[in-house]
């Protein structure tokens, strides 16, 4: 697997690194992203029938809003930071489910 450069990298390859079967049962469920720094961009996750669709923007109301920088944001998609280590370190920052975020592993695998 090639390693990604960009947050946007990142997210247009989400949909292909999407466990539908880590969805089975799953309301419908809206990840917002606010990367900062280089490469700053918002993007929306929604989850949905066991489906993943990635969205440019902010959206209107989601479950959580994950705030990272750019470059934390792609070594932990590449699998060079440790997400709960990145956490309690202060590298991302979370609002809404707590729940959302752990299951985001099982979500989107390495």
């Amino acid at each position: 697997m090639a390693e990604y450069t960009t947050p946007q990298e990142v997210f247009a390859a989400m949909p292909g690194r999407f466990n539908k079967d880590a969805a089975k049962g799953m309301a419908p469920t809206v990840y917002q992203f606010v990367i900062t720094g280089d490469n700053a961009t918002d993007c929306h996750v929604v989850i949905e029938n066991q489906t993943c669709t990635v969205q440019e923007g902010k959206h209107a109301s989601p479950n959580i809003t994950v705030t990272m920088n750019s470059k934390d944001h792609v070594d932990l998609a590449n699998g060079k930071l440790n997400p709960m280590q990145a956490f309690m370190a202060g590298k991302f920052k979370v609002a809404g489910d707590m729940m959302l975020a752990m299951k985001m592993q099982t979500l989107f695998p390495q």
